[in-house]
């Protein structure tokens, strides 16, 4: 977003306005979560810059307020949903156990001899399932395909049923 010269004059004279939403609605606190509140001063300058640009006229102070406090608001919000996702992701690393080599070797032999008897179209599925247990997204594994995210659920749909289908797959599972 690029300012006119009279929005940025009206960013420059409201620069108070961020520390009074700070103060208002923070009571001055040096640190909310993750963030400092230099940290909280930029988000809420964010704001008042988004509030110049898409002022409409009337009362820009009562405008701005709304939209620096809405802008500090979704910062916290995201920091702390983020927050939230690590220590649920560290929660689930701690509790998988690393599978035995043996295991590893067993699921490995079992998938290598279900794409030897499945369709190119399964085969794409299976080794899209590979990939996404090593961390990568289906839109990921689309690029290396060239195909869209969407055809990569959709093989990764099938090769699931068909593997599931398996005697050798299923137990591995019940094991």
């Amino acid at each position: 977003m690029k300012l006119t010269a009279q929005q940025q004059k009206l960013v420059e004279d409201n620069l108070g306005l961020v520390h009074k939403v700070i103060k208002d609605k923070l009571k001055f606190r040096s640190q909310i979560g993750i963030y400092t509140y230099d940290d909280l001063f930029q988000i809420g300058c964010i704001g008042l810059c988004k509030s110049a640009y898409t002022d409409k006229g009337g009362t820009f102070s009562t405008y701005a307020y709304r939209i620096i406090w809405n802008e500090i608001c979704d910062a916290l919000i995201y920091s702390n949903k983020r927050q939230r996702t690590e220590t649920i992701e560290e929660d689930i690393q701690a509790q998988t156990a690393e599978p035995s080599s043996e295991l590893k070797i067993d699921i490995s032999a079992a998938l290598d001899s279900a794409k030897r008897s499945a369709s190119p179209c399964i085969v794409k599925g299976i080794e899209s399932i590979i990939m996404m247990s090593q961390g990568y997204t289906c839109r990921e594994i689309g690029r290396m395909y060239n195909s869209t995210d969407k055809q990569i659920s959709a093989v990764i749909s099938k090769a699931r049923k068909y593997l599931r289908s398996r005697e050798d797959i299923q137990q591995l599972i019940s094991a």
